[in-house]
């Protein structure tokens, strides 16, 4: 397992950028695909997007697909969230996680903390 922890967070207006860091501890790092996944108030957890263990591939929800960025620095034990056009319903404690290059967040074994993300309309 890896230990992560996600910063970067913060209150931004709509239409504003944040990136979002997720720094792991570990020699397995380069190993795990890792997700990004964020839960909003009254609402379940959901997918925001995963790259494999590479950085080859990446996959994305679509209502972020355009606007949110995934990308990971194996050398750093790295992974980030670079999110643009960001809209009020993005607002969410956002999660880092290792695990499978899947959707489902079943199939991730570690986890942050998290770090809210707020935006402003």
């Amino acid at each position: 397992q890896v230990q992560l922890v996600e910063s970067g967070g913060g209150l931004v207006q709509a239409g504003g950028s944040l990136r979002l860091s997720c720094a792991a501890s570990g020699r397995s790092f380069s190993t795990y695909a890792m997700g990004w996944f964020r839960q909003a108030p009254g609402k379940e957890r959901e997918f925001v997007a995963t790259i494999s263990w590479s950085g080859s591939r990446t996959l994305y929800a679509d209502s972020v697909k355009g606007r949110f960025t995934i990308s990971r620095d194996n050398a750093k034990t790295t992974a980030y969230l670079e999110m643009n056009s960001l809209k009020h319903e993005d607002t969410a404690v956002y999660y880092c996680a290792a695990g499978s290059y899947v959707k489902d967040a079943g199939s991730y074994g570690s986890w942050g903390q998290g770090t809210q993300v707020t935006v402003s309309s």
